[in-house]
């Protein structure tokens, strides 16, 4: 459609792609402006490349939560999953009297639409994953559009152990292509009409099952082994679902949005470890420790890029960020400065991406709180202040101390050398737990993961 056909609305877009458990260096471009390792160049994701480049990577980005669910409660409300007492997929969070993302927005403006296409997510409420009156599905958060709840067996994953996980052949994986052209349908509606829309698009790649073309695997299998710890279908996924961002970018050009429209990428958690692999090569996460399902940085630190006016092109911050801080961010920049509830955890970016990657991030707190205290083998709980992180390590009791700046991947405790900062911050997050009433060890037996 040619861009004249529309005409921009007064208030700005905003679209928020989700990607499932992509590493912080599971991309062809680097997430860290002076080290290589921070891309896997055997990948090839020219899309989020060119969306990186025409705007702003945020080097220390970081998901609410080690695992899918957490995440995207998370997101929609602006809480961490500490407040929210929603720490695994099953919470006891209810939606009911917060705000979320769609009814922020429309106290700014009531003209917003807002739709979410993809993988909504197990359990955002305590029902059950695909209950249709599950309290927390997308039109009772204010979705006018939506593909419903929706969850990991609706992007392919099936029931029946380890025969589930077997890779797939096929021409839509992951529904990658079919909910690209539900989301591109959406927002040239609202271009047509003139009307200021939220989308959220949430892929269900590259989370297990893995699946992709057969044009794109037989490209990695002419390549050789990966240099990770992944497979050539992984690989070929990931730029399958590349190559959806890219046709969706393609068609905010065409409806003439772009110069009115920020994009927002991120992965709900950090990359997974695929058990049954076999070869060699490195972590996937490499160089960050441990993977999804864990506070270390592997499991929490994502891929984190937003493209929009008055954003420099190529530009990078180092500031930290989380998921948890897009619905002040989104409510900022479509003109609202009135003060959003206290039990909004998350702080605008506004400041940071209109300052050229600078500048203060207004919260709470200090600093970003991570939370996830029932599982036995990751009951840990995380605080980051500027370049120091402490890692409380339910299990033996015992803070952990990392200076991201030197040290990312989180090899050197220095705990004992700085007790001092270690008890200072310590006592910030515990105060913080309490405040909120998070759920802790000694509420019932450790869970399972899921």
């Amino acid at each position: 459609m040619p861009a004249a056909a529309f005409a921009a609305p007064a208030r700005p877009n905003f679209i928020l792609i989700l990607t499932d458990d992509q590493g912080w260096a599971s991309t062809s471009f680097r997430m860290h402006p002076e080290m290589a390792e921070s891309r896997c160049d055997y990948l090839h994701t020219p899309n989020m490349a060119k969306l990186a480049e025409s705007g702003m990577r945020f080097v220390n980005g970081y998901a609410p939560a080690p695992l899918c669910t957490p995440t995207r409660r998370s997101i929609q409300f602006g809480m961490t999953p500490a407040r929210q007492r929603g720490t695994e997929f099953v919470g006891d969070f209810q939606p009911r009297g917060h705000l979320s993302i769609p009814q922020a927005l429309r106290r700014v403006d009531p003209a917003y639409r807002c739709a979410h296409f993809g993988k909504w997510g197990e359990s955002m409420s305590g029902k059950g994953s695909l209950d249709p009156e599950n309290p927390a599905a997308p039109a009772r958060l204010g979705y006018d559009e939506s593909d419903g709840v929706t969850g990991n067996v609706t992007g392919g994953m099936g029931g029946g152990g380890e025969a589930r996980m077997a890779p797939a052949v096929t021409e839509d994986p992951k529904l990658i292509f079919s909910l690209t052209r539900r989301a591109i349908a959406f927002l040239e509606r609202q271009a047509r009409d003139s009307r200021p829309f939220y989308m959220q698009v949430s892929h269900y790649a590259v989370h297990r099952q893995i699946q992709c073309r057969r044009a794109t695997l037989d490209k990695y299998r002419r390549k050789g082994d990966p240099p990770r710890q992944f497979s050539h279908e992984f690989a070929a996924m990931t730029e399958d679902m590349d190559e959806g961002i890219g046709q969706l970018l393609a068609a905010v050009d065409r409806a003439g949005l772009a110069s009115n429209t920020y994009v927002f990428l991120m992965a709900d958690n950090g990359g997974a470890t695929y058990q049954e692999w076999k070869g060699g090569g490195l972590p996937v996460n490499h160089p960050l420790r441990a993977a999804k399902q864990s506070l270390y940085e592997g499991g929490i630190r994502v891929p984190f890029i937003v493209r929009g006016p008055g954003i420099a092109p190529g530009s990078w911050s180092h500031v930290p960020v989380a998921g948890y801080d897009i619905l002040p961010t989104v409510c900022a920049l479509a003109g609202d400065g009135a003060r959003l509830p206290a039990e909004i955890d998350g702080g605008s970016l506004k400041p940071v991406l209109l300052g050229g990657g600078k500048g203060t991030v207004e919260r709470g707190l200090p600093g970003l709180v991570f939370h996830r205290p029932l599982v036995a083998a990751n009951r840990l709980s995380a605080l980051r202040v500027g370049d120091l992180k402490l890692v409380m390590n339910w299990n033996t009791g015992a803070p952990e101390l990392y200076d991201l700046s030197r040290d990312i991947g989180e090899k050197n405790d220095l705990a004992g050398k700085m007790p001092e900062k270690t008890a200072e911050l310590h006592g910030i997050l515990m105060r913080y737990l309490k405040e909120v009433n998070a759920e802790m060890p000694k509420d019932g037996r450790p869970r399972r993961a899921g």
